[in-house]
């Protein structure tokens, strides 16, 4: 159950939908981003649109996240974390419809005005997200009593992970019946009724009184190993996940293998990584899984994963590669975000998600494009078995102990 952690809430919390309608956010921003970026090249079409202008459309969404999450999760901070979950949510309904009206008038069918307002609309899209994912994770971590973030943390990725699951499968069966603009509208009812979930379900949060903050106090706290570390994991397992699921099917085809069995492999990859989520958080929180022990347990199976994959050709090598894979960043990102929220001041939660996000969606993009350049001068199972070694690297950097900044919740001690 999630109750108030610190700090004046606004009336009594309903235990039982609060923390649904958090993970329902969660879900909206993880399968509206794959919903569309996996059908929007299909789609338009190749002839419609250019690879050039598909790859702008693709990355307008996570170039917003990185430049504005930081800025939001202050936002939510400063105004109330609820305030900037809904508006983000409520925002993201109305770009998401306002492109379904556009795109079902036929106004913008063909030519360069309909890959202006896909562009638009994925910009606004990202823009969106990025407001209502740090405020989300900040309210989980708000709402948590201490010592039980572990398992809050661990059902919000879960759901997060079954939107990046769906996303796909969902828009693409959403786009074979109807096409882009229903795919769109659909994303716009399922962020508006989400949104009104959350003003039904989930207390009014009133900002924290804060200290004032100068320019070296933020870079002292997010350069402090506290910070540093579970972020630094955080951006591994999805740069894992991100490879994982797209060079995996790669090698998959390389072996003769149809889309059926690649497509299996990442969806087994995707429910490893969703199963373990919520146990990995509880045992976090029963303090039998400690940060360092979650490093281990995460960085160990996604490092033998990649470099399975790299040598075992065929479904012999992917499927205990996915299994791992996922296993590990199952691991790794609930523990890592509880020990975010256990060791952030609680008025500077919002800040601290946002920042951490912004880490992921480094991990997110630069996983792919080191594996993409390595496996362009030499092979795929080459470009996966060097960001194993990266992963080895990272791994080992988070494990460093550093004198001096040692948890402050219930994490302390456990490493």
């Amino acid at each position: 159950m999630i109750v108030p952690r610190s700090g004046p809430a606004a009336g009594p919390l309903p235990a039982a939908r609060a923390p649904a309608a958090l993970y329902a956010a969660g879900f909206v921003t993880a399968f509206g981003a794959h919903a569309v970026a996996a059908t929007v090249g299909s789609e338009a079409g190749i002839d419609a649109m250019s690879l050039f202008s598909l790859g702008v459309v693709l990355a307008v969404y996570d170039g917003a996240e990185v430049l504005l999450k930081p800025v939001f999760g202050s936002l939510a901070d400063r105004w109330g974390p609820r305030r900037v979950l809904s508006g983000g949510l409520v925002a993201f309904a109305l770009v998401s419809g306002g492109y379904a009206v556009v795109a079902a008038t036929g106004a913008v069918a063909t030519g360069p005005g309909a890959v202006v307002a896909l562009t638009l609309a994925r910009l606004g899209q990202g823009a969106a997200a990025s407001a209502f994912s740090p405020a989300a994770g900040a309210m989980v971590g708000r709402l948590s009593p201490t010592g039980k973030q572990g398992r809050a943390f661990g059902s919000y990725g879960a759901w997060k992970g079954l939107g990046y699951t769906g996303g796909p499968l969902l828009g693409g069966v959403v786009v074979l019946l109807g096409g882009l603009s229903v795919l769109f509208a659909t994303l716009g009812a399922l962020a508006a009724l989400v949104a009104v979930w959350v003003l039904l379900a989930v207390p009014v949060l009133d900002p924290l009184p804060r200290r004032r903050q100068t320019v070296v106090d933020l870079v002292r706290r997010l350069g402090s190993p506290t910070f540093l570390r579970p972020t630094a994991a955080l951006a591994a397992g999805t740069a894992a996940l991100s490879v994982g699921v797209g060079f995996l099917p790669v090698l998959g085809a390389a072996a003769g293998l149809g889309p059926v069995a690649t497509g299996a492999a990442v969806a087994l990859l995707a429910l490893s990584s969703t199963l373990v989520q919520p146990r990995a958080g509880r045992a976090h929180d029963r303090g039998t899984l400690g940060t360092r022990a979650a490093l281990l347990l995460g960085f160990g199976p996604m490092i033998a994963g990649f470099v399975v994959a790299a040598t075992v050709p065929g479904l012999p090598g992917l499927v205990p590669a996915a299994v791992a894979i996922g296993f590990g960043v199952g691991t790794l990102t609930p523990v890592a975000f509880a020990t975010l929220a256990a060791t952030s001041p609680p008025e500077r939660l919002g800040q601290t998600m946002g920042s951490a996000e912004l880490g992921r969606e480094l991990g997110d993009a630069g996983g792919p494009l080191l594996v993409g350049a390595v496996a362009a001068g030499a092979s795929t199972g080459v470009g996966l078995a060097v960001l194993a070694g990266v992963l080895a690297v990272t791994g080992a950097a988070s494990l460093v102990r550093t004198g001096g900044t040692a948890p402050h919740g219930p994490d302390a001690g456990a490493d």
